[in-house]
């Protein structure tokens, strides 16, 4: 039996990953009671009883709670954005690098899970960079989509209080992060190693569950003689024999909408356009492979259980 305690079970990741876990054979959680949920002594006993941790947490916190571990047992999933580009840490996206994401993700102690905006430009990215199709000073642009549960439970509260109005605000879909800050950009470029940091539009729209990110490029940007087939081919080279990436041809659709993958674990990446300007497209769900679904996923890696086990491909 497995101990596992989450570090910030309250918050939205925490609790989808509780509600994963409640049943799940093999797997003890340990929780602490309500009135000591933020007590520190409290919260650091529990993270050195307990064999993995989940920290759902915001950044400081997150970090505070990793120092707290005093033992060489206990294994930590970080869902916050404070270890993903932090020396030492793994990052959690298996399916990147051939084999070797995920190899250090079973072996390594402390797993960083990616952002979801991240998630869906690395998937896109990452492959093409590691053939060679497109170079590391590639000026690039991306923009992403994602549904509100994102943001949190006060955000959640306000998309879904039954005192809205047709002509609220929020139901028109809205940029944001727009000092090119957004706290997703370093693991953006420097887990795909890019030299310069991508032009990141994120749009916050008003469905719950879903993201679709998306990349520009001109031919021009692409190794010479690359085709919209070439980026197509590199894609299923690369995600050759994975459960949750599905990788497809262009589709004959004319929308393609970014809540087609709410509540799955799995993504789905396009290539559309032509072979002088493409879309390079990734939808999946951004509570499922963009949160608590990753999370899951490098957990099953690190106790040696099926890798897709408690998942929906």
């Amino acid at each position: 039996m497995q101990k596992v305690f989450i570090d910030g079970s309250a918050g939205t990741t925490g609790l989808k990953i509780e509600q994963r876990l409640a049943t799940r054979r093999g797997i003890s959680l340990l929780k602490l009671p309500e009135e000591r949920r933020k007590d520190l002594a409290a919260r650091a006993e529990m993270i050195n009883a307990a064999d993995l941790v989940f920290l759902c947490l915001p950044d400081e916190a997150a970090r505070q709670a990793a120092a707290l571990v005093r033992n060489a047992h206990t294994r930590l999933i970080d869902a916050s954005t404070a270890h993903r580009v932090a020396p030492g840490w793994a990052y959690g996206f298996p399916e990147l690098g051939k084999g070797a994401f995920r190899e250090a993700i079973r072996e390594s102690r402390r797993v960083a899970v990616p952002g979801c905006h991240a998630s869906g430009f690395l998937a896109l990215v990452y492959p093409l960079l590691s053939a060679g199709l497109l170079p590391k000073n590639a000026a690039l642009h991306c923009l992403s989509l994602t549904g509100y549960t994102g943001g949190g439970k006060a955000m959640i509260a306000d998309y879904e209080s039954p005192e809205r109005t047709n002509d609220d605000a929020l139901r028109a879909p809205g940029l944001y992060a727009l000092a090119q800050s957004h706290k997703h950009l370093p693991e953006m470029r420097g887990v795909a190693g890019l030299e310069l940091p991508p032009v990141f539009c994120p749009v916050l729209a008003d469905f719950p569950r879903g993201m679709e990110v998306i990349v520009p490029l001109h031919r021009a940007q692409l190794r010479p003689g690359t085709a919209r087939a070439d980026v197509l081919a590199c894609y299923e080279e690369a995600c050759a024999g994975e459960a949750l990436i599905r990788v497809g041809p262009a589709s004959e659709e004319d929308v393609l909408s970014a809540n087609q993958m709410a509540g799955r674990d799995s993504m789905r990446i396009t290539v559309e356009g032509n072979d002088e300007r493409m879309t390079l497209i990734a939808r999946f769900d951004n509570l499922g492979k963009g949160a608590s679904g990753a999370a899951l996923q490098c957990m099953n890696l690190m106790l040696g259980a099926k890798e897709t086990e408690g998942l929906v491909p």
